[in-house]
């Protein structure tokens, strides 16, 4: 009898990877491919759907030769991606995203900061959506990102037949289906998953989107994560390298796929899950905090309902640039350079070295906010700025070595901060769940459990998000009766890192550095924000009571 086996697609912000599993959850084979991304300015970034396709298709095949599978094996697949946003055309071909109109270009790329105007506006409506968002619309969503393409690119809107979640085109691209998931549209589209109808539609008018829904074929009702959206179509199976056995599954956004992979062992233990968080750390950082009541709080995203396991409320938080920052720290400084992994490794090893005499008191006096890129969480501040204070003119390798480790400490306490807003609102996290590509990064890891005094657990997978992935093409395929069943089967444990009682001092004093430092921030820019404005009445002051110089002369004085 022919076995069964799973495959798992991840698309990231620059790379798709693909891997086989078992039923039991064991990577079998695991393949990537790079995808190319388009900067025309600092908040603008683009995709290339087709281009991800290609990329997928190609990392499937090579996971399968990795694995040394049959295509006859395999019998479910599910994807998941970055909340991107794909356009296409009424006949299903690629509408241009970009000011320069190029077609290829038919995604927004989730980190595109281009509809900040659009979402100020969306939080100025106040509408009951916004509570399940934190209470600020973010630039990252998808509902601001169709507002400035109505806005900036109108033949782009007038020739629109499909708008997709880039996790939901690919299911699409695979079975034909339009099902969109509960994950997508919950966490990125204002959906209420938790109400029997769904869509808000008095907020899309108030937002200028009332069309949005069948312009874009929207279904009226979201498809719940691992649901058997049926078996690939001949030409996505013949493109993927697989056979039409294979059925395709609901799938999910990256960062919830690694939350599932990483906290599966927890599904249907409502008394214990809100104790465990799941941490997600690449490009970006995602926190994901899972509980069986909603839990709004202020500046994190959610609570969504059903966007990771069926019976949990999911609490959002992230950080928008953390192994960027790190990245955009060695490009920056002087001693630095092209960000590759031999770069990174080098400073870290030279930082182990510095610490072994100096101690984690290492930079001490420089301080960091994290917040090159705007903050995501707690602040939900789009426009917030990163602060570094104790620079010297110190050029050499090591004081690169000192601001990288002074970086590293602001990354972790800024998901301490996260975590303190949690715990306020009823969680009681101590143990934190890391996958992605800070797990390769020793003082990341060291400083995950120290900074926060959390234990912390990586997954013994050594890909959560693609076992994640694996999870939903197995309720999908029908292995699992739920999805919460084969996430309890399929998890694969971790390691586990205690914090280190000795380091607590250091970084409680850290914390409280860090913390003014937000609230002085926050001073200037309210003082910045004061004087711009009084600056602007006093111009239209002068311009009211402006006499004109080359006029006529005015009356003559009596005498």
């Amino acid at each position: 009898m022919t076995k069964s086996l799973l495959v798992a697609v991840d698309v990231g912000t620059g790379s798709a990877r693909a891997g086989v599993l078992t039923p039991q959850g064991a990577l079998l084979g695991r393949a990537e491919q790079p995808i190319l991304m388009n900067r025309s300015d600092a908040n603008h970034a683009e995709h290339d759907s087709e281009q991800i396709w290609q990329a997928v298709c190609a990392a499937v095949s090579a996971a399968m030769t990795l694995a040394a599978a049959d295509p006859s094996e395999i019998v479910g697949i599910s994807f998941d991606a970055t909340c991107s946003l794909v356009v296409r055309d009424a006949g299903g071909a690629p509408l241009s995203v970009s000011r320069s109109g190029e077609t290829q270009w038919d995604t927004i790329v989730w980190l595109d900061h281009r509809a900040l105007a659009e979402a100020e506006q969306c939080t100025g409506t106040g509408h009951e959506v916004l509570n399940y968002v934190g209470g600020v619309m973010s630039p990252e969503m998808e509902v601001p990102k169709l507002m400035w393409l109505k806005r900036h690119l109108p033949d782009t809107w007038e020739k629109a037949g499909y708008f997709f979640d880039l996790t939901d085109f690919l299911t699409w691209k695979a079975s034909g289906s339009l099902a969109r998931s509960q994950c997508t549209l919950t966490c990125k589209w204002t959906y209420l998953a938790h109400e029997k109808a769904g869509w808000r539609h008095d907020f899309l008018d108030a937002v200028d989107l009332a069309d949005m829904p069948q312009k874009g074929r929207l279904p009226e009702s979201a498809a719940a994560i691992g649901q058997d959206l049926g078996s690939l179509t001949s030409a996505a199976a013949t493109a993927l390298g697989l056979t039409q056995r294979c059925r395709v599954g609901a799938g999910l956004i990256d960062a919830h796929a690694g939350a599932l992979g990483s906290l599966g062992a927890f599904a249907g233990q409502s008394a214990n899950i809100h104790r465990h968080l799941a941490l997600i750390a690449g490009t970006s950082s995602c926190v994901m905090a899972l509980s069986p009541e909603s839990r709004p709080t202020a500046g994190l995203w959610g609570p969504y309902f059903g966007a990771v396991l069926p019976d949990c409320w999911l609490n959002e938080a992230g950080q928008s640039a953390t192994g960027a920052l790190l990245d955009h720290i060695l490009r920056w400084h002087g001693a630095g350079g092209e960000p590759t992994p031999a770069l990174h490794e080098r400073v870290v090893a030279r930082i182990m070295e510095l610490r072994s005499v100096e101690g984690r008191r290492l930079g001490s006096r420089i301080h960091v906010l994290p917040d090159f890129h705007g903050n995501r969480s707690p602040l939900a501040d789009p426009n917030a700025l990163g602060v570094i204070s104790g620079l010297t003119l110190d050029s050499d390798f090591d004081s690169l070595c000192r601001l990288y480790w002074r970086t590293a400490v602001s990354i972790v306490l800024g998901v301490r901060h996260i975590l303190e807003a949690l715990n306020q609102k009823g969680y009681a996290i101590d143990t934190l769940h890391i996958t992605g590509g800070h797990t390769r990064n020793p003082l990341l890891m060291e400083l995950y459990a120290d900074a926060t005094g959390c234990t912390v657990i990586e997954p013994a997978t050594p890909d959560a998000t693609l076992l994640g992935v694996g999870m939903v093409a197995a309720t999908a395929a029908g292995l699992y009766p739920t999805l919460n069943a084969a996430a309890a089967a399929m998890a694969q444990g971790g390691l586990t890192r205690p914090p280190n009682p000795e380091a607590r001092t250091q970084f409680d004093f850290d914390y409280r550095i860090f913390t003014r430092m937000l609230a002085h921030r926050s001073e200037i820019d309210e003082a910045q924000d004061k004087a711009i404005t009084q600056t602007k009445a006093f111009d239209v002051h002068l311009q009211r009571n402006s006499q004109p110089v080359d006029g006529p002369p005015g009356p003559a004085h009596p005498q």
